[in-house]
């Protein structure tokens, strides 16, 4: 069982994710980019490829579902009551990886399993997602005309 506290705690460890509203509901995303959604305090919606919600469905049919976004298969909609802290942690790391700039996936963060599936950063750069150690999140975005 994990509690909605929990998949929140989960969501918000991965790097760059913030938690934002998404038409009346909240939604976890990296750089803007919606991962996973909360309809309710009981479910977690997490957006997935075909291949890793049918996998995740096949192996704990008990907690996962699948999501439908009209006739497209979006993920998995999660009954927290039923699911694994760890299958939770790497469906919600997936759906991260999915919508995660290139930047933060090319190398940049590694998954320590000593530390719970956290993902931190390689070398010495003393930024953890998006934060400078004992600083505050930057809301400066990049690119031209911002």
């Amino acid at each position: 069982m994990v509690t909605m506290s929990e998949a929140r705690r989960l969501a918000l460890s991965l790097p760059e994710t913030t938690e934002e509203d998404h038409h009346g509901i909240p939604s976890f995303r990296v750089l803007g980019k919606i991962f996973a959604t909360v309809p309710d305090d009981d479910h977690l919606r997490v957006l997935l490829d075909p291949d890793a919600t049918h996998a995740a469905v096949s192996e704990d049919p008990a907690a996962c579902e699948e999501l439908w976004w009209g006739k497209k298969l979006s993920g998995v909609c999660v009954r927290l009551a039923r699911a694994d802290h760890r299958r939770l942690a790497a469906l919600l790391e997936d759906a991260w990886r999915r919508r995660a700039p290139r930047r933060l996936l090319a190398g940049r963060y590694e998954v320590l399993e000593s530390v719970g599936r956290t993902l931190v950063p390689r070398g010495g750069s003393g930024r953890v997602g998006g934060r400078a150690r004992g600083g505050a999140v930057s809301t400066r975005r990049a690119g031209p005309g911002r």
